[in-house]
């Protein structure tokens, strides 16, 4: 979940770093340090904070330092780069990274978990060795110092450590002696490379990259790479060297950039309407789904599947619940779910060639849905990946892969990846739906036409977020929030409460409205907000009973109702009005308000928006 950054060739090092931490802050921000190795050494700074502070300190670093290299125009050799998203070990500044082993040989970063560091430390002090933290980190660091000291040979010594750490994990490193080399390790957790200009990169996230170069190296599980100013070498954990070939990531770097926006979930949230058109036109003809350019499946991959899993984690579970009620509105003869990929990877499922699984992550590195993903194969289940990300591990683990559009996402709050995922999913249902035959010609044409003008719909609401900020911050002082829906709204009061939880850190629950009575209700009075969503649809008087339900409790309502439904101004204290759209459709319509609400929310509460407290954008550690 920390992000790294490494950069060895004829550029400024320091600047490169920084950038590139920068760039990847939202993956960790308890605390920040580079290792920078110059010609008289390794410079180690390091603090608990965020990149801002971590510049201002490397820069008066460098102004106070009068080292050779400075005087010859201030070159820096190598260096690697961190910012810490703590699991081992509190937040301080001897904890943060890197780390330097006790000879002074290595410095090394790592974004993971070191399963046997305990071991490992264990041995290493009854040889001398003495530890400094209280992070898994340092094992592996002190580990290489001792076998490079034993062989003198990097890469017999890389083979030897990733042979001898089990866990998950990317490492970085610097060797003192080895001033022009990078060297890196990849165990299911993520790391892109990168060589252009006489310069070698490494990253945690490509978005990093992608002002140098669109040409990316996505380490392997049980890749390690040694990167220099000629270029870029990959070895397995056996030693081999091994051919690869860069994959093309077409993403503009200006998509990575606030640009006028004071936050990037705002501008992501403004980016959602072409988002949802760049969608709809890539795999649609007319009023027609058309998906076999970009999902080339055998012929009869469909038949004989009798269940279908949707599964992912998060929010990405929250488009997957999206998906499975779609796909039984018209498929009574499946059996559909959607899966939280943390549980269903430990379940004793009834899985194989009938099984079709559907595995949705914005990251394509989502550990539990990768662990998952790999379960489901070992057992023969069918499998489709989606993702935002090309040449993730997902979208290269998985036969058949669709991506998402979204773009780069940088705010830790999904918003349209999230989106994004809605329409892809709802796509790709309606074209397995359609292979099926259960699929008619005129409901196609009714869905299609009514994505087509979901763009409008959604654009139309982010010019109504005056109307949103005033509920904001009307509510801001409530207690918490209860989200309630039916059917297709289920997912969106998930959605909701957790964008509520993620940016502003109120209490926020969420519940299909049927359930209140069964112990909810318990909880309202004047201080406690209920979110009601209540599209135009044959349950729509069932919401309204519910509505009632909590007023009488005395619980503030705000109504999501579908425009033109006047008559709903009574059950509730606020109100605010969403186009009518077909009623399979309307989380693309009915989650804007909702991202809307939680910004506003936490913008009103001061609270920082684009980096919560406590997570991290990619979840890549169990």
């Amino acid at each position: 979940m920390c992000g790294i950054m490494g950069c060895v060739g004829k550029c400024d090092v320091r600047e490169v770093i920084l950038n590139g931490l920068a760039k990847q802050e939202y993956r960790g921000y308890d605390s920040a340090g580079v290792a920078l190795r110059e010609e008289d050494g390794f410079r180690n700074i390091k603090l608990v904070g965020r990149v801002a502070e971590l510049r201002r300190l490397v820069e008066e670093s460098a102004a106070k330092e009068s080292t050779a290299s400075e005087k010859n125009g201030g070159r820096t050799l190598s260096g690697i780069g961190h910012t810490r998203w703590a699991t081992h070990g509190g937040v301080t500044v001897t904890n943060a990274h890197p780390h330097e082993s006790s000879d002074g040989q290595i410095a090394l970063v790592h974004n993971g978990i070191i399963e046997n560091a305990r071991e490992i430390r264990a041995r290493l002090e009854t040889e001398g060795i003495v530890f400094v933290t209280e992070t898994d980190t340092e094992s592996p660091c002190q580990q290489l110092a001792w076998l490079y000291k034993e062989h003198g040979d990097a890469l017999r010594a890389m083979t030897e450590l990733c042979n001898s750490i089990t866990g998950m994990y990317t490492l970085v490193i610097l060797f003192r002696d080895r001033p022009g080399e990078i060297w890196c390790a990849r165990r299911l957790a993520p790391l892109v490379a990168a060589h252009a200009d006489g310069v070698s990169y490494c990253a945690s996230d490509p978005t990093a990259l992608l002002e140098y170069t669109h040409d990316l190296f996505f380490l392997e599980d049980g890749e390690m790479a040694q990167l220099t100013a000629d270029g870029c070498r990959f070895f397995g954990f056996d030693g081999k060297e091994r051919k690869k070939a860069p994959i093309r990531l077409q993403w503009d770097s200006a998509m990575a950039e606030k640009g006028r926006y004071e936050h990037f979930m705002r501008k992501e949230i403004d980016e959602q309407p072409n988002v949802t058109r760049l969608t709809i036109d890539a795999h649609t003809v007319v009023t027609s789904v058309g998906m076999e350019k970009d999902l080339k499946l055998p012929e009869g991959f469909m038949r004989g599947i009798r269940r279908v899993r949707f599964i992912a984690c998060g929010t990405s579970y929250y488009a997957a619940l999206a998906a499975c009620n779609l796909m039984e509105s018209f498929d009574n003869t499946l059996d559909v779910r959607a899966e939280i990929a943390s549980e269903y990877r430990f379940r004793n499922t009834a899985e194989g060639n009938d099984t079709l699984a559907v595995f949705v992550s914005q990251s394509g590195e989502t550990a539990d849905t990768l662990a998952a993903a790999r379960l489901s194969q070992s057992k023969g289940t069918r499998c489709i990946a989606i993702t935002n990300v090309r040449g993730s591990t997902l979208d290269r683990e998985i036969e058949h892969t669709l991506r998402t559009l979204a773009g780069p996402e940088i705010g830790v709050a999904a918003t349209k990846t999230f989106t994004a995922q809605l329409c892809l999913l709802d796509l790709l249902v309606l074209q397995l739906l359609k292979y099926r035959g259960t699929l008619s010609a005129g409901d196609e044409a009714r869905l299609i036409g009514g994505l087509r003008v979901v763009p409008a719909q959604q654009q139309a609401l982010l010019e109504r977020e005056a109307e949103i900020e005033a509920l904001a911050e009307k509510y801001a002082d409530s207690k918490g929030f209860f989200f309630i829906g039916r059917r297709e709204s289920v997912p969106l009061t998930l959605e909701g409460a957790l964008k509520l939880k993620e940016i502003a850190y109120l209490p926020s629950e969420a519940y299909a409205a049927g359930e209140m009575k069964h112990g909810p209700i318990a909880m309202l009075d004047e201080k406690l907000t209920v979110v009601a969503l209540v599209p135009h649809d044959d349950l729509r008087e069932k919401m309204l009973s519910s509505v009632q339900e909590c007023r009488a409790r005395k619980a503030p309502i705000i109504l999501l109702a579908a425009e033109g439904d006047e008559e709903a101004r009574e059950f509730c204290n606020d109100i605010f009005f969403i186009p009518k759209t077909e009623r399979e459709l309307f989380p693309l319509v009915g989650v804007v308000p909702l991202q809307l609400f939680a910004y506003h929310t936490a913008k009103t509460l001061g609270h920082g928006i684009d980096m919560p407290r406590n997570l991290a954008k990619s979840v890549t550690v169990e």
